[in-house]
Formats: structure tokens, C-alpha cells, sequence
């Protein structure tokens, strides 16, 4: 799933800390995505959605 993040932040040209910053969700969330730590849960993947506008299952494919 953090492939997915960083490739929609790239294709975006958006940072992790802009959307940390919009969307409420912490950068540290991000960082424990990246080290596997821990895995998004789907609120959180709900609010990602619909601030990049795309479907929950595009971050699950």
C-alpha cells in the first residue's frame, strides 16, 4: 500500500507532510506505513481516498 502513497505523491507533486498537514492523518501514521510497523486502517485509507480522489481499492490493488 505505501508504493501506492508514494506513487500518488509523485504523480501529484505532493509531499507526505502537505497531506499530513490537510488531512489530519499524523506523518509519523505515514513513517510506521513505510517501516511496516503498522498498516493503514480504513478510515484512514477512506480519508486518503477522497482527498486524492480516487477509490479505497486503489491503495488495496
Amino acid at each position: 500500500m505505501y508504493e501506492k502513497f508514494v506513487a500518488i505523491l509523485c504523480e501529484k507533486h505532493i509531499t507526505a507532510y502537505r497531506v499530513a498537514k490537510e488531512t489530519g492523518i499524523s506523518a509519523t501514521v505515514f513513517s510506521d506505513w513505510k517501516s511496516g510497523k503498522s498498516k493503514p486502517k480504513t478510515d484512514k485509507l477512506k480519508i486518503l481516498a477522497d482527498y486524492f480522489g480516487v477509490s479505497i481499492e486503489y491503495f488495496l490493488e
